[in-house]
C-alpha cells in the first residue's frame, strides 16, 4: 500500500484538516507526492513570477494558515503524462465526494467537467471550496 514520505507528510501538515483528511485517504489507493501546501510570501512571489500561479501574495489559498490549497502529483511524477494527472484528479474528486469534502481542481477551475475550456492549467492543484 502506498504511503507518504517525510517531505510529503511535512508539506501536508501545513494544510487545512479537511485537505489532510482527504489526501490521507487518497494515498491509500493511489501513490502520490505532496509538492506544496502553505506558501510563504517569497514562495508565492516565486510561483507568480514563474507563471505557476496567477495570484500574488496573499490572494492564493496556499497563503492561508492552514493552507486551503495543496499541490499533489501522482507518483512517480511524469510532467509529460497529462492523462495520468487527469486520472488522478478523478480519483481525488471521487474520494472527496464520498467524504463530503468540497474541492476545486486546477484542471477544471469552474468545475463544469469541461477540461478544455480552461485558460490556466494547474494539474496538481486542489483547493477547498467554501459552502455558500
Amino acid at each position: 500500500m502506498p504511503k507518504f514520505g517525510k517531505k510529503s507528510k511535512s508539506r501536508l501538515e501545513t494544510c487545512h484538516p479537511e485537505l489532510r483528511r482527504l489526501f490521507q485517504e487518497v494515498v491509500n489507493c493511489f501513490d502520490c507526492s505532496v509538492l506544496q501546501g502553505h506558501r510563504s510570501k517569497e514562495d508565492q512571489d516565486n510561483a507568480y513570477h514563474e507563471g505557476r500561479s496567477k495570484l500574488k501574495f496573499p490572494k492564493s489559498k496556499h497563503n492561508k494558515k492552514p493552507s486551503e490549497a495543496v499541490d499533489v502529483a501522482p507518483y512517480p511524477i511524469d510532467w509529460n503524462d497529462k492523462e495520468r494527472f487527469y486520472y488522478f484528479a478523478g480519483v481525488v474528486k471521487g474520494i472527496a465526494i464520498k467524504m463530503d469534502i468540497k474541492i476545486r481542481w486546477g484542471g477544471d477551475w469552474d468545475s463544469d467537467t469541461d477540461v478544455k475550456d480552461q485558460t490556466f492549467m494547474d494539474l496538481p492543484h486542489f483547493e477547498l471550496v467554501k459552502s455558500v
